[in-house]
């Protein structure tokens, strides 16, 4: 038996046992906690919103510790809106990207796990060579693996050429294989770092999951916002046009003066001069919404959006804040990107360590192809090295440092988008209760304001007071008017924004079982990169 399998076996075996015993060199990872004691407020806040009497004015009550549906926007119980939703899911080309670069990221993942195996590659080569005749008893192949001697036999002694040309053809077979044991871990720390990027891209195309739908529903509020304020924009110039008129008659008859027509003809004016900036909102709301799902401009979607056709939820989850970090795709992202930097540190300490590579070869070498593997056309080969870097000009040494700092760095942004993250829960808890007492002042004033128009009104048809004072009034009805439409639109504006900052409910989306929520190990980020300075 040939003694080439035993060995390179045996090689095999002993790389095999190298690897399983080896340790990764640099910090091990451990997750962050959530923040002791976090909270949303210094002081504790109210349990449900204020009201008014009309629609979208309803009390919200905040259900603490209640869980998030992903499709949330149902609960607005507005069928446009669940359809332009799914639509952007299928067509919005953000989607397609963040899916790709997720898909990209375990690729890169894929291959490097390659690396734990050896590589093995074949190599055959057809040669035809001729020697001149002077140079054959120097350089003739000699006996080849089918015993055939390839040497010319000599002309006549002492007269030039001494032998022939040589003519011969030469092949060779050969299967090289080779193996570098990942002794220290530099190629399983290079893994791990490559996975927590995986992880950052998949938290990635869960944001961008929830922020389109985010966007989709804030363009549907916006619209439905616009078209009531130019609704309302429409119904004072109108008013503005009676009452114009009714001074205008006043003034053939004598009953007005002059003064009085030019103040009414500048408000109406100055009502019309709205109404343009109110529809420009509205045409490039509709632009954003069809862009929302994969549309061009001239590509109109049938979907349109009214605020008495939403449903303001009644109630509303508020996550525990030991929660929040677990279901933000940011901080997750920021957290797998924390885990990859991590990594990075250990694959810089191998990188200063011996590597210990194996490569070994079988073949065969002869004039004919069959002969090439029978006896005397074999050969093997067998080699260990190991090399260790002794100077670089402080490459090396720097790398190491530059991983340590881009550590703390990714540290310290983890930091930011866990505070980030408490600071929008807060932000729109404190907007969805301000913005519901906001629309039930702002609904008394309209009410007191339309009083006031409408007696006043009647006293100028009376002579009891003149028209300056009217549109003093009428001015403060316009006001009051717009500002109660764009608080009712708010609200909703509010519960979609926290629906957003608590997460959005990815982890209940369909397909996304890999991702279930699980309590983090270890210290904190402060932990993390004050250790893996130490280390």
């Amino acid at each position: 038996m040939n003694p080439v399998y035993p060995t390179f076996s045996a090689a095999l075996l002993v790389a095999a046992a190298a690897l399983a015993s080896s340790c990764a060199v640099g910090p091990n990872f451990h997750k962050p906690q959530a923040p002791a004691n976090a909270g949303y407020a210094a002081e504790a806040l109210p349990q449900a919103s204020s009201s008014t009497d009309i629609h979208g004015g309803e009390v919200q009550h905040y259900i603490a510790g209640r869980d998030i549906p992903f499709q949330w926007w149902e609960l607005f119980q507005c069928p446009a809106l669940n359809s332009l939703i799914e639509k952007a899911f299928k067509a919005n080309p953000s989607v397609a990207a963040a899916q790709a670069a997720l898909a990209q990221a375990q690729e890169l993942v894929y291959a490097q796990q390659g690396f734990y195996f050896p590589s093995v590659g074949a190599t055959y080569q057809a040669e035809r060579h001729k020697i001149a005749g002077n140079l054959t008893n120097d350089q003739a192949p000699g006996v080849q693996g089918n015993g055939d001697n390839l040497l010319p036999p000599l002309q006549t002694p002492g007269v030039p050429p001494y032998t022939a040309p040589l003519y011969y053809n030469f092949q060779t077979a050969e299967l090289t294989v080779g193996f570098v044991p990942d002794v220290f871990g530099g190629n399983r720390r290079q893994v791990e770092s490559l996975a927590a990027q995986t992880e950052v891209q998949r938290f990635a195309l869960e944001a961008t999951y929830i922020t389109l739908a985010s966007n989709v529903a804030a363009a549907a509020i916006q619209e439905a916002s616009l078209r009531a304020q130019i609704r309302a924009t429409q119904q004072i110039i109108a008013a503005d046009e009676k009452a114009l008129q009714i001074l205008r008659d006043q003034f053939r008859l004598g009953q007005a003066m002059r003064i009085d027509v030019a103040a009414q003809e500048t408000a109406l004016a100055q009502a019309k001069a709205t109404l343009p900036p109110l529809q420009l909102q509205f045409e490039q709301g509709r632009d954003l919404l069809r862009a929302l799902v994969g549309n061009l401009p001239n590509q109109d979607v049938p979907e349109t959006f009214e605020l008495d056709a939403l449903q303001l939820p009644p109630e509303l989850p508020v996550s525990l804040p030991s929660k929040i970090i677990e279901q933000r795709p940011d901080v997750r992202a920021a957290a797998a990107q924390l885990h990859a930097a991590n990594a990075q540190v250990g694959v810089a300490v191998a990188a200063m360590l011996p590597q210990f590579p194996i490569t070994g070869s079988y073949g065969g070498n002869a004039d004919q192809f069959s002969w090439m593997f029978r006896s005397g056309g074999p050969f093997w080969n067998l080699v260990g090295d190991m090399t260790q870097p002794l100077f670089q000009g402080g490459t090396l040494l720097h790398r190491k440092r530059a991983a340590n700092e881009a550590l703390k760095q990714a540290a310290a942004q983890y930091q930011s988008a866990v505070i980030t993250a408490y600071q929008n829960v807060a932000d729109t808890l404190h907007a969805s209760l301000s913005d519901a007492d906001a629309l039930a002042a702002n609904v008394d004033a309209e009410n007191a304001a339309k009083v006031t128009y409408d007696l006043t009104l009647r006293q100028m048809q009376v002579g009891y007071v003149n028209t300056l004072i009217l549109l003093a009034a009428e001015t403060a009805y316009d006001q009051a008017l717009l500002n109660r439409v764009q608080a009712q639109a708010a609200r909703y504006g509010d519960t979609v924004a926290l629906f957003q900052a608590l997460g959005g409910g990815w982890w209940h989306r369909n397909g996304n079982a890999s991702l279930v929520i699980a309590p983090h190990e270890g210290g904190s980020a402060n932990s993390l990169q004050a250790r893996a300075a130490s280390e």
